[in-house]
């Protein structure tokens, strides 16, 4: 049987555990042969133990069904054993369980083909009830338990809009092992007869526990309040869950109590059917959609249409000669939902008062904000929105180089004066890494040593970034604000919606660390601890600070954004996004520019299907997040073992680790890759609390250059013309895999057969090559591999876009519309009058955005010096598209007479000059 070492985690391990004791059960009932049946015996035996210690936190198959099972077994029953088994495991592999009862005796009427969830339309199985499970926790007796059950039972009702199954678990420990083992479980009632500690040994589980909890903190509880202790560690892990707490204490004694997501108190009662009906209610209040249902009843409403769009209610089409076939492509309910309506019980995207506003509200809790907007074209135009409600002319923004465009483009229409940040290079793999927080806080420093810090305004991060690079969101914000109290922080959280719904992910997101720092700094240990650390930095040079792990005061503002493209990790059509505030001034400085932002680059038409399934997909992450990531997670590691291991693959791949991708002085934690052939895995949870960047495991970079293909051939001969995969980025060398919530272990394994294919295909290749052939080939590896140009740093402004030499900002709005007179602008080849111009140690400036694909972020900008470097880069580029360049005529760069004509600027005092 395989090691538990060769699972990541406990659910793929229980799913393969059921899947093996089918085969074997099937198996000994067909089998003669004395010594197979006894090894398949020892085999049956071996799976029942590693199923004993994981299925206590599951409603199904229950523990009474499992113990049935084994009896069977014991009693060699073998025939009822193979059917029992076999009607869990599929039942498990189908999702049947959630909706009928499942027989598991040979002598049941249960027809199970007609009934199998597989078969059933996608009508039927959206009229179903939808089913979850309630964690008991109490320590009870096998006949309290059965009484727990009866009563839990006793309170159902035809009307119930969900049907639910009860797990008892006896300890706090159980408890924290089921809520992130069990994503079935949407609520949990705590009573006030749990313990502690659990019996359960298993690795997997263990690694769950501690996880979830601080074992000394633990060990310290009185037993009064294991409860209220649970309750506030579920909601570290899992806080979109109910919690009940039922208690003997009194009210005084509870009050003044941090009950986590604890939604209701009850006090030494047994009134099931109270705390049924809550149940309901906790779950109705998250899977309730007010726009998305507003949408559907407005779709059944009789209407005549005296307003744009001759499309509402399919008119346009269901009257064709012609277009008959879009109609039936998309089917009537689309149409039908298609109006600019904001009346009849549907509501204004741009001054929302009713379901759009309520929606916003949900999705606000959902994601741990304080306020939510929902946007419909795309996360480009979540930035300048945010960018330009906070960020007046002449403000000055540090932003990441290689953030997405409309980043640099928004410190155009705002007038910002820009500090580019420079992200450590991966030379190896043409791709730069994050931002060193040491890059942050010198530049901060250095403003602030220039007297410029009261005009700092904003920093702004991709977190994570398109390869999967995380920063450490808390460190980041606390440092920053030690230097600069009031400073606002955008992260660009595109490719990072998901990480909510994750415990690992979730403490490095905005939102979370936001309402972290909040607390953290209101306590009074923390207004100590940072007044300590003054007096330690009183006279200190910068070199002192820029060592310390700086501390933020206690009275600092707690100004964070967030913005995320829904529809690019989570269920969204495409172009749906969200804004996510937590901001202490928003109330009464942005909320006023923030309107006025949102209103100039939202359409006065936004499209109701995206709004729709914005709230849908909030629903979904808050009732099935937890469990769609968890898969996710578990297939992007399926295929970094897959990869990595596999001999043939080796010799032509290679899978990019976080011993790769980041440099070791920013992996406090030690480690180097999420799974090792000779270790097994290594568990993510210590990197992610310690290092300054950790690698989203759901992000897969596989290294190609061993194929000879350099990674845009890769991409679009290979795996899209020829095998039908597609991927989105490449660099010169690599290929990016991204898992979303959507990948199925299936897919994975398909793309494993892809992979070993090529290189099968490459190795016959190679054996009928000749020597020149083969030279050629080795030729191109080298290339790829070794010979790779060094990525450029940003260089700087030219001195006619900046206010002073001291510091580095630069006013790129000032540059970009100076383009806009074609007299002030001329081209340059790269190869002959760029060359030349630099050779002969002229300043060159950019007047264009140059933004090759990949990477896909500008190396030059409007006003910047066109340095050696830069060049070199661009000459070795070897991608198809380049936006900005034009290869006929080349570089559009400034006329040195547009340059001296512009008014000189005055450098600013420093404060001590």
């Amino acid at each position: 049987m395989d090691s538990v070492s060769d699972y990541y985690s406990a659910t793929q391990l229980r799913s393969d555990r059921w899947s093996a004791l089918r085969e074997a059960t099937t198996s000994i009932c067909r089998e003669r042969d004395a010594k197979k049946i006894a090894a398949l015996r020892s085999r049956i035996n071996e799976l029942f133990e590693a199923l004993a210690v994981i299925e206590p936190y599951w409603a199904f198959p229950g523990m009474a069904a499992f113990d049935h099972m084994r009896r069977h077994f014991e009693h060699d029953n073998l025939d009822d054993l193979s059917f029992g088994v076999h009607r869990t495991t599929r039942a498990l592999t189908t999702g049947a369980y959630r909706r009928r009862t499942i027989p598991l005796d040979r002598d049941s009427h249960d027809d199970e083909e007609h009934n199998d969830e597989a078969m059933l339309s996608p009508e039927a199985r959206a009229m179903a009830r939808p089913y979850f499970e309630v964690l008991i926790v109490d320590n009870v007796s096998e006949q309290q338990e059965r009484w727990l059950r009866s009563n839990v039972t006793r309170m159902r009702r035809a009307e119930d809009p969900f049907h639910y199954e009860a797990v008892v678990v006896p300890s706090l420990e159980d408890a924290l092992i089921a809520a992130l083992f069990n994503h079935n479980i949407q609520a949990i009632v705590v009573r006030p007869g749990l313990i502690l500690k659990s019996k359960n040994e298993n690795e997997i589980l263990g690694k769950y526990l501690s996880n979830a909890s601080g074992t000394d903190e633990l060990e310290a509880l009185l037993p009064e309040n294991y409860g209220p202790e649970l309750c506030r560690l579920i909601d570290r892990v899992r806080p979109e869950l109910d919690a009940y707490l039922v208690t003997e204490r009194s009210v005084e004694d509870i009050a003044g109590l941090d009950l986590g997501i604890c939604r209701r108190v009850f006090y030494n009662q047994e009134d099931f059917m109270e705390l049924h009906l809550n149940i309901l209610r906790g779950v109705e209040a998250r899977n309730k959609t007010p726009f998305f249902t507003a949408l559907v009843d407005y779709s059944k409403q009789p209407t005549g249409v005296f307003h744009a769009m001759p499309i509402s209610r399919g008119k346009s089409i269901s009257r064709s000669h012609w277009i008959q076939d879009m109609g039936a492509f998309y089917g009537p309910n689309i149409f039908l939902a298609e109006t600019s309506a904001t009346s009849g019980g549907l509501d204004s995207l741009l001054e929302p008062h009713g379901p759009i506003k309520e929606a916003q509200e949900l999705a606000s809790r959902a994601f741990g904000s304080k306020q939510t907007f929902f946007a419909t074209n795309g996360t480009s135009t979540c930035n300048k929105i945010v960018v330009q409600a906070l960020v007046r002319p002449g403000d000055i923004v540090l932003v990441d180089r290689d953030c997405h465009k409309s980043h640099h483009y928004g410190m155009v229409l705002a007038g910002a004066e820009v500090v580019y940040l420079d992200s450590y290079p991966l030379n190896e793999y043409s791709m730069y890494g994050a931002v060193p927080l040491r890059e942050i806080k010198h530049q901060l420093l250095a403003l602030k040593a220039a007297g410029k810090l009261d005009r700092v305004r904003m920093l702004l991060l991709t977190n994570c970034t398109f390869d999967g690079l995380v920063y450490n969101v808390e460190r980041v914000m606390e440092e920053c604000l030690a230097i600069k109290p009031d400073l606002v922080f955008l992260w660009d959280e595109a490719w990072f919606a998901f990480a909510r719904f994750s415990p690992t992910y979730r403490q490095r997101t905005a939102m979370r660390t936001a309402n972290n720092l909040r607390r953290r700094l209101r306590t009074d240990a923390h207004r100590r601890t940072y007044e300590a650390q003054q007096e330690e930095l009183a006279e200190a040079p910068d070199e002192t600070w820029l060592d310390t792990r700086l501390i933020a005061p206690h009275n600092a503002r707690i100004r964070v954004y967030a913005t995320q493209s829904t529809h690019k990790t989570l269920t969204s059509l495409r172009q749906g996004s969200m804004i996510h505030v937590n901001d202490q001034d928003f109330k009464g400085e942005v909320e006023q520019s923030f309107h006025e932002a949102y209103m100039t680059h939202t359409s006065t038409s936004p499209n109701y299907q995206i709004i729709a399934s914005l709230d849908v997909g909030r629903r979904q992450v808050e009732l099935e997040g937890f469990e769609f990531v968890q898969r996710q997670i578990e297939a992007a590691m399926s295929m970094r073992k897959a990869i990595s291991s596999h001999p043939l693959l080796q010799k032509y791949f290679k899978v990019l680790t976080a011993g790769d991708m980041i440099p070791e002085h920013y992996r406090q934690s030690g480690v180097t890759s999420y799974f090792d052939t000779e270790q097994g895995w290594t568990d993510m949870w210590d990197c992610w609390e310690q290092d300054d960047f950790v690698l989203d495991a759901t992000r897969v970079t596989l290294a190609v250059g061993g194929t000879g293909w350099d990674g845009d051939t890769f991409k679009t001969d290979i795996l899209m013309d020829k095998y039908g995969i597609q991927i989105n980025k490449t660099s010169r060398n690599t290929v990016l895999f991204m898992t979303n919530i959507g990948t199925t272990r299936s897919s994975v394994a398909y793309l494993i057969e892809v992979l070993v294919e090529i290189a099968k295909d490459l190795d016959d290749l190679l054996d009928d090559a000749s020597n020149m052939e083969r030279l050629a080939f080795d030729r191109r590896v080298r290339n790829l591999t070794e010979n790779y140009p060094p990525l450029p740093d940003f260089s700087r402004f030219h001195d006619a876009f900046r206010p002073g030499d001291l510091t580095p900002e630069g006013d790129i709005r000032t540059a970009y519309y100076l383009s806009y007179d074609l007299k002030n602008c001329d081209y340059l080849e790269l190869d002959g009058s760029l060359k030349d111009a630099l050779e002969a140690g002229q300043e060159v400036v950019s007047a264009s955005f140059i933004i090759p694909y990949p990477p896909g972020f500008p190396i030059l900008v409007p006003g910047q010096v066109i340095s050696k470097e830069i060049l070199a880069f661009m000459r070795a580029l070897d991608v198809n598209e380049i936006h900005g360049y034009r290869a006929d005529l080349g570089l559009r760069v400034f006329t040195p007479e547009a340059l001296a004509a512009l008014p000189k600027t005055k450098p600013i005092k420093t404060a001590a000059e």
